[in-house]
């Protein structure tokens, strides 16, 4: 690009796009769509009004209502101009336009009594037609700021929004597996388990949009956030270029040894290296109507680490490229078309060795793992502008996500895991947790219109999803099983119900775990929203969206199928002063999830589950490509054989599932405040309150209701409503065979209890899952003037109840919908209380300076208070079945007393206290220099200054088996990374 065009062109951002962005971090964003933005504002009623993107030329034209009002939908995100006229006599001219993602840029362009002939006059900051939350972020902001160069780390920066579990983060107390993440309108989440989603080199994507609640009726099937992004595209100007990323491994801290007692429970060897070179070019086809962007990135990822044991050491390499492209048609001022192709395909190849932790040397080679992921995406879209009050968008593509892991030692080797005393070493010859291949391909069609009839702004469409996931998962060997040996004490009662012998203190337990077959899952929605203008002040949003859902099993069936969800949606915007410069504004809502594909393949696709216990009678050695592993011996086997997760049938899922069952939803309320301090200088005040009110989850009915000889029929597992009426096909005659459909209330009942003889006393039921979000965001922020910028926040919430979501974090559990918290009626009793996403305070702060024109540092900060420990046992005072509960055996614990005799102390959720408070401060120094025709950028930034490692988690289960404490309780899990730098050197030509 060249230096002076490039210097024009930043003179008119800063001039735009200052002012429409100075309260992002907190201000609701206006009825723009989800892949573009929209301008309006007031001139002299029947004026010519006309906006030009700066870059393709790209121009519209709309004539302003008899009240003054005119309005662009549709535009795609970039730098206009706007211009007005009357009559022939100039109103307004050159007046900068920022159009942003998701956002309408609101503009006063004059009366024919006041021109304006110079591009001076300011655009309102807040949009006083606008009641969603978001916060809005360009590369260009980004690239002054130390900020991680990936999605969740932009989304981090968000008021509310933390890390959670499973590699995925937490808008407004939700769990990790209830977002959503678009990529121009595409929608890429992952919806296999709904925690992911397909990604594109940061450098390929131009601005971010974070919707942290209250967003509009054309978004659903989230009850968290949503990520919204769109990338780059060609202009008129053709530019090439290349961008290097290097994160070396000698510049990063080492991860600390962690100890227990004299020995490492995790030990770290841990480091890798990162380089990426990006070639990337964009311009004119046919100049002011075709233009292309174009990027491919060569990337190598090389992580070295070990397990925690030190016994083996991982060398991975990663290097498959990444190719992106962008097509832009403007057929005329009416019509466009947008086409976008990209491939995140991507195969680790990970060499496994041998470890001395003594001496920090590698041994012998163990064995190669490979993990493929990613796949290609690509997305039609046509815009078309009827009339000036009548738009349409239509859009259909395709996101495809490959899963699969495999090792060339999975068809002869078994995994051994040894989980006694504090370690947790692979015996065996492979440490291939399973042996996967899904395909996940998702079929997206959408359709919006949005239509101007004097006061009311209507908006409506339809948007249409077919998500199918081809799968394939087992346990590596030639048996398809894996073996862990577990510490034990004799009498002690194991998950299946067996109780341990005199004489063994540990025990084997074998496990396959296999499902295959092809399943698919519709989605369909409409909405229809109505912004009424019903002042000059004030602002009305009425909105509906209605959803359903239909999850098949392997055969092509319907599993789970829900319709009807209606969620209304209605937001307000009062403009206080009528000048645009403060604003009230508040929302309230529904939000419907569905249920993640994980589902039909775990309940309805022929899942086998099969667990055996055996007595541990030591370790045995073999012999395998060279290198000497153990096994376990095998003694006599303790209690049945477990295949109560999934005998390997379909079976008649009428047993399975609720016929009546109803969707998770979730109802939001916002009230906020927001105000100018000065042109520069912004405040404002949110409160938010979230209550989850009903979750899908497999839950074991152990009765029926209906007598047989003094006992009642098992059920089963079935996917339902904790806690709500459950209709199931059962045993009604007591022949032994389901014939009839029985409506159980599980509130009370669905679980039969037995006294200490084995004698029916009657039945209970099963809590029914609570989760609030109760929060005040506070923001303050001064916008970028080519001098300097800051933004701060502050976030205090509560996020309480008994269920996080359809994830454990708490426990590790990640199939999205089988949480654990219901397979028995008192994993979950006694438990509400401070929930694993909930951190009380939240403070996040960032900047940038400029020391001259050639040198910017900047400077960012996350600080928040931990999260909530608990104190699980296993057991509980109702029921002898033992499993996980909020209850510990204080007394009488082992078998030689009777269930009755036992005694027990409640530990409610949270009461192992409080993880520590987590710093994370990152500095950045970026030095630009023009050359000619070339623009130089070099940033170097350092993540984690201060190198702290404190806990991210920790190991919260207070008893191994009953009565026996655990000795690792409260050792950490999950650790901040340590420090590490990264520079990133960018040419423009």
């Amino acid at each position: 690009m060249k230096t002076k065009k490039l210097q024009r062109l930043a003179l008119s951002i800063s001039m735009a796009l200052p002012l429409s962005m100075a309260l992002a971090p907190l201000s609701p964003t206006a009825l723009a769509q989800s892949q573009d933005g929209a301008v309006a504002g007031r001139t002299e009623p029947g004026a010519q009004v006309i906006v030009r993107d700066r870059g393709t030329g790209f121009s519209r034209t709309v004539t302003a209502n008899a009240d003054g009002s005119f309005r662009f939908p549709f535009l795609p995100v970039g730098v206009y101009t706007l211009d007005a006229t009357k009559d022939g006599n100039d109103i307004a001219t050159g007046i900068p336009v920022a159009v942003n993602l998701g956002r309408t840029t609101m503009v006063d362009a004059g009366t024919i009594d006041e021109i304006q002939v110079v591009a001076s006059r300011s655009m309102n900051v807040i949009d006083v037609s606008s009641t969603e939350s978001a916060t809005n972020l360009t590369q260009m902001e980004l690239a002054r700021l130390p900020v991680d160069r990936d999605l969740l780390s932009v989304a981090e920066l968000a008021a509310g929004v933390t890390r959670g579990e499973f590699g995925g983060i937490s808008f407004g107390g939700s769990s990790v597996a209830e977002n959503a993440v678009y990529i121009n309108g595409l929608n890429v989440t992952d919806f296999y388990n709904r925690v992911g989603f397909s990604s594109v080199p940061y450098s390929f994507y131009e601005q971010f949009q974070v919707k942290t609640g209250g967003y509009s009726v054309e978004f659903g099937r989230t009850t968290g956030g949503v990520i919204n992004a769109v990338t780059r595209s060609g202009t008129n100007e053709f530019e090439f270029g290349a961008e290097a990323v290097w994160e070396p491994a000698f510049l990063q801290s080492g991860g600390d040894n962690h100890f227990f007692g004299n020995s490492e429970y995790i030990a770290s060897f841990d480091e890798y290296d990162r380089q990426s070179l990006n070639l990337y070019a964009g311009g004119p086809i046919v100049k002011d109507k075709l233009f292309f962007f174009g990027m491919y990135e060569a990337r190598r990822y090389e992580p070295v680490n070990t397990n925690n044991a030190a016994t083996l050491i991982n060398e991975e390499v990663s290097d498959d490229g990444f190719w992106g492209a962008k097509v832009d048609w403007q057929i005329n001022d009416a019509n466009l078309l947008e086409l976008l192709a990209f491939s995140d395909e991507n195969t680790a190849e990970t060499d496994i060795y041998a470890f001395d932790f003594d001496t920090g040397t590698r041994g012998a080679y163990q064995s190669t793992r490979f993990f493929d992921n990613g796949g290609t995406n690509w997305s039609a879209t046509y815009t078309s502008y009827l009339t000036d009050a009548l738009s349409v968008r239509a859009m259909y593509g395709e996101n495809d996500r490959s899963s699969a892991g495999y090792s060339p030692n999975d068809i002869e080797c078994t995994r051994i895991r040894d989980f006694r005393d504090v370690g947790t070493g692979d015996l065996g010859c492979t440490t291939t947790t399973s042996v996967t291949q899904r395909d996940d391909n998702r079929e997206q069609a959408r359709l919006d219109f949005q239509w101007t009839l004097g006061d009311h702004r209507l908006r409506f469409g339809v948007d249409h999803e077919v998500n199918t996931s081809e799968h394939s998962q087992f346990y590596p060997g030639p048996e398809r099983l894996v073996y862990e040996i577990n510490d034990t004490a004799p009498g002690s009662t194991l998950a299946n119900g067996g109780v341990v012998p005199a004489g063994v203190d540990a025990y084997v337990r074998t496990r396959s775990n296999e499902v295959d077959g092809e399943f698919e899952t519709t989605a369909t929605a409409f909405y229809l929203e109505d912004s009424w203008q019903v002042t000059d002040t004030l602002v009305l949003d009425l909105g509906v969206r209605t959803d359903a859902f239909d999850n098949k099993n392997s055969d092509g069936d319907s599993y789970i199928k829900i319709d009807d969800m209606i969620a209304p949606r209605l937001g307000f915007a009062w403009d206080v002063k009528g000048d645009g410069r403060s604003k009230i504004f508040g929302n309230v809502g529904r939000y419907f999830l569905p249920v993640a594909n994980v589902i039909n393949i775990k309940q309805a696709g022929g899942f086998a589950d099969v667990r055996t216990f055996y007595a541990f009678e030591g370790l045995e050695n073999f012999e395998y490509d060279g290198n000497t592993y153990q096994r376990p011996i095998l003694g006599a086997q303790i209690g049945p054989v477990d295949d109560s997760q999934g005998d390997g049938s379909v079976g008649d899922l009428r047993g399975e599932v609720d016929a009546d069952m109803d969707p998770v939803y979730q109802d939001e309320i916002i009230l906020g405040y927001q105000a100018m301090l000065t042109d520069r200088w912004s405040y404002g005040i949110r409160a938010t309150y979230r209550e989850l009110n009903n979750a899908i989850d497999d839950m074991e009915l152990t009765s029926n209701g209906i007598l047989c000889n003094g006992d009642t029929g098992y059920v089963g597992w079935v996917m339902a409503n904790p806690g709500e009426p459950t209709t199931v096909f059962t045993d009604t005659d007591c022949d032994g065979e389901s014939d009839a459909f029985v409506t159980i209330d599980t509130s009370k009942a669905g679980w039969a209890l037995y006294d200490d003889d084995g004698n029916y006393i009657g039945e209970t039921g099963y809590p029914k899952p609570e989760r609030t979000y109760k929060a005040l965001d506070f923001v303050i922020d001064r916008s970028w003037d080519n001098d300097w910028s800051f933004n701060g926040t502050y976030t205090l919430s509560y996020s309480e109840g008994n269920a996080e979501g359809p994830v454990n974090s708490d426990t590790n559990f990640s199939d999205t919908g089988r949480t654990e918290n219901f397979d028995t009626p008192w994993v979950n009793f006694g438990g509400k209380g401070d929930l694993p996403n909930d951190r009380r305070h939240q403070f996040k702060l960032r900047g940038a300076y400029a020391i001259n024109d050639s040198w910017q540092i900047g400077g960012s900060l996350v600080a928040h208070s931990g999260g909530p420990i608990n104190a699980f046992g296993v057991g509980n005072p109702y029921h002898v079945k033992n499993y996980r509960s909020y209850f510990i055996c204080t007394a009488n614990c082992t078998a030689d007393f009777a269930h009755s005799e036992r005694e027990w102390e409640l530990r409610p959720r949270g009461a192992g206290g409080r993880l520590p408070w987590i710093y994370n401060l990152g500095l950045s120094v970026s030095y630009l220099k023009s050359f000619n025709d070339m623009d130089l950028k070099a940033k170097f930034a350092v993540y984690n200054i201060f190198d702290q490692q404190r806990e991210l988690q920790v190991n919260d289960r207070y008893e191994t088996t009953l009565g026996f404490p655990n000795p690792a309780y409260l050792q950490g899990t999950s650790f901040q990374s340590p420090r590490y730098a990264q520079l990133q050197v960018t040419v423009d030509f």
